[in-house]
């Protein structure tokens, strides 16, 4: 019996996928210690130190063209979440896809040395397997973007041994403005009218890392911000104004109005386009914005998370590929 030629051409097709796709992916992660971070005043507040190493993903039998980097836990990212969904996508650029985590549970990177953990990590696996020192592009939403942010003003302010090339920065749906994210969390308790934990949990970790509220201790929390409303200098941004910035939000207005009952100002959107503003008024003409607009629907959970889910990653490669050439 003969095959039909449609079936043969497919198998071909497939296989030839396949091949393209080709990826090798390589983990190291340590024994989690037997320790905890305290997260509140409760007896309780504690979180459990978590898995501190690398996943690495790299196409095989190909040149390495540039390197993407994920800050993502080990544990409440469901590790490397993320970054494997850009896999197939970087592999056929012929990007390798690299995620980084620190033992710190929802780690801020409040402490230096969490920052310089992230940094010895780095060098090393660019060291181990000869990765290239250039066309490299941080990436994530939420904490994982928040923590890229603090490890590219790291990498420019100390003279480090090693310093890494970034080419370019992604960020999708996250907070630059730690004082507005604490005001946001202040009225969430005011209010109490949703699961507090969050607010509670945030509001005691920023004013114990950063020794105070905005009202005690404002230069700390315009220091730890990227970007600040409320801060005439921004000098923060001078750190990112010689990169390439793309930026998603999706700003969810008319759900966060009725799920959190919040306002324009309670909306990581508000940070993101005031960067990208001032960002411009530093001089840096390589900027872009993305706005996803989701239908609304208030039974769907939405967050974070959920933004980086929907962006086209084969749009995004292709945008990281145009940086490239530049």
């Amino acid at each position: 019996m003969k095959t039909p030629f449609k079936l043969l051409l497919l198998l071909f097709l497939t296989t030839l996928s396949t091949k393209s796709f080709s990826q090798k992916i390589i983990k190291d992660y340590e024994p989690v210690k037997n320790d905890s971070l305290k997260i509140g005043i409760g007896e309780n507040d504690f979180l459990p130190f978590i898995q501190k190493g690398y996943t690495l993903m790299l196409p095989e039998n190909k040149k390495i063209k540039g390197v993407l980097i994920f800050l993502e836990d080990s544990k409440y990212n469901k590790k490397n979440f993320s970054s494997k969904q850009i896999y197939n996508q970087a592999s056929i650029s012929n990007f390798g896809v690299l995620s980084i985590s620190t033992e710190i549970p929802l780690d801020f990177y409040f402490s230096k040395s969490s920052i310089k953990s992230t940094h010895n990590l780095i060098q090393k696996i660019f060291k181990k397997f000869n990765l290239p020192n250039e066309n490299i592009f941080f990436l994530g939403a939420g904490l994982v973007g928040h923590r890229a942010m603090k490890y590219t003003e790291f990498i420019n302010k100390e003279d480090s041994g090693f310093k890494i090339n970034i080419k370019g920065v992604v960020i999708c749906d996250f907070t630059l403005d730690w004082i507005r994210k604490w005001q946001q969390h202040k009225r969430d308790i005011k209010i109490n009218r949703i699961n507090l934990w969050e607010p509670t949990f945030m509001n005691f970790m920023l004013e114990t890392y950063l020794k105070g509220t905005p009202k005690t201790a404002q230069d700390n929390y315009h220091n730890f911000s990227t970007y600040s409303y409320s801060n005439q200098n921004n000098e923060n941004i001078n750190f990112y104004k010689n990169y390439a910035v793309r930026a998603y939000i999706e700003p969810k207005i008319k759900y966060r109005l009725k799920k959190y009952y919040r306002t324009l100002y309670e909306n990581n959107a508000t940070d993101i386009v005031g960067f990208l503003a001032e960002l411009e008024l530093a001089g840096n003409k390589n900027t872009e914005l993305v706005i996803l607009q989701p239908e609304y629907n208030q039974s769907e959970n939405r967050n974070t998370q959920t933004t980086w889910n929907k962006i086209d990653k084969y749009e995004l490669m292709n945008w990281i590929n145009k940086q490239t050439e530049k």
